[in-house]
């Protein structure tokens, strides 16, 4: 299923809040998989695909071109290799919005990664969901490492399976 393919049923002021930005770019698809929903993002550099996959997964739980970019919040994260640096990022950005915040973001921007040390910092602008203005979509439980992927061969991509 390609990203632009989720129906979420726009209201009025939901298609207002979306015209009044430019459309993002995404680069990013939902792949079928048993009972949980496999992300496949890409970009032009590592860091962008990381983006796109942080995205990817807001955009399963609602339209993110409803979101406003009222705040920021950063996210830092760790990992002992690439793939746990992966997964600890989506899990830390997935915790900015189910634990406390409950922050959604519009735009998320790796600042660096650091592939020594494994060490990951970005920057997300958004602001906290509700349901009165963002339409819901299907809670992302958790991230999985089964078949994660980092592949950097031509075109930088990930795959990471989220558990809904």
């Amino acid at each position: 299923m390609a990203a632009d393919e989720r129906d979420y049923n726009l209201t009025e002021e939901q298609k207002a809040i979306k015209a009044k930005y430019p459309p993002l770019n995404k680069k990013y698809e939902y792949l079928d998989h048993t009972a949980d929903v496999q992300l496949h993002a890409w970009g032009d550099t590592l860091e962008e695909a990381f983006e796109q996959c942080v995205m990817s997964m807001f955009g399963y739980m609602t339209d993110i071109e409803t979101v406003e970019p009222v705040d920021t919040v950063e996210v830092e994260a760790e990992g002992h290799d690439m793939l746990s640096l992966l997964f600890h990022f989506l899990d830390e950005w997935l915790y900015k919005f189910s634990a406390n915040d409950f922050f959604i973001p519009r735009e998320v921007k790796v600042l660096y990664i650091d592939r020594v040390q494994f060490k990951i910092r970005s920057i997300g602008w958004g602001e906290e969901f509700s349901l009165s203005k963002h339409p819901q979509g299907t809670e992302v439980k958790a991230i999985t490492y089964s078949a994660m992927q980092i592949c950097e061969d031509e075109q930088p991509e990930v795959f990471v399976i989220i558990d809904i």
